[in-house]
């Protein structure tokens, strides 16, 4: 048998794939949520944006009650400290144009969910999936950026 002829047999054990590892972007009250949310809906590899750490520092202080207050401010801490928030850049800015005006499109108001629209400009820039408890809040994003409800 000639070389050009000749096969080789391959393991069936390499015809496996393993699954694409998920990514995503999580909003703002999936963090919130994060102690109650099941962790297998969550993406494998996950960021959040330099928005939600803003709505996450403000939280203290748009409450009276001291334990509230103290569980917020452990939950800013704990956010911090695990991920590095994606900023809000110039390629974010441009993509919020398209979110914006996908969101009048739809005949939803854009400025009462100014915080959710940005951390959907950050995930579309980069093209990340966003994970969100509120998934009708962005209704007709859907061509922009992937929703996932979790």
């Amino acid at each position: 048998m000639s070389a050009a002829c000749a096969t080789t047999s391959i393991p069936s054990w390499t015809k496996l794939s393993m699954p694409e590892a998920t990514r995503g972007l999580l909003d703002t009250s999936v963090v919130v949520d994060h102690d109650v949310v099941d962790p297998s809906s969550l993406p494998d590899e996950s960021a959040i944006s330099a928005v939600t750490l803003a709505e996450l520092a403000a939280g203290p202080h748009a409450t009276d009650d001291e334990e509230e207050r103290a569980r917020r401010q452990d939950r800013l801490q704990w956010a911090a400290a695990t991920w590095d928030a994606l900023p809000f850049d110039g390629e974010s800015a441009r993509m919020f144009g398209r979110v914006f005006a996908a969101t009048r499109r739809s005949g939803r108001s854009s400025r009462t969910r100014m915080a959710d629209l940005l951390i959907t400009s950050t995930a579309a820039a980069n093209g990340l999936s966003l994970y969100t408890r509120n998934p009708s809040d962005l209704t007709g994003l859907e061509d922009i950026v992937t929703v996932v409800a979790v």
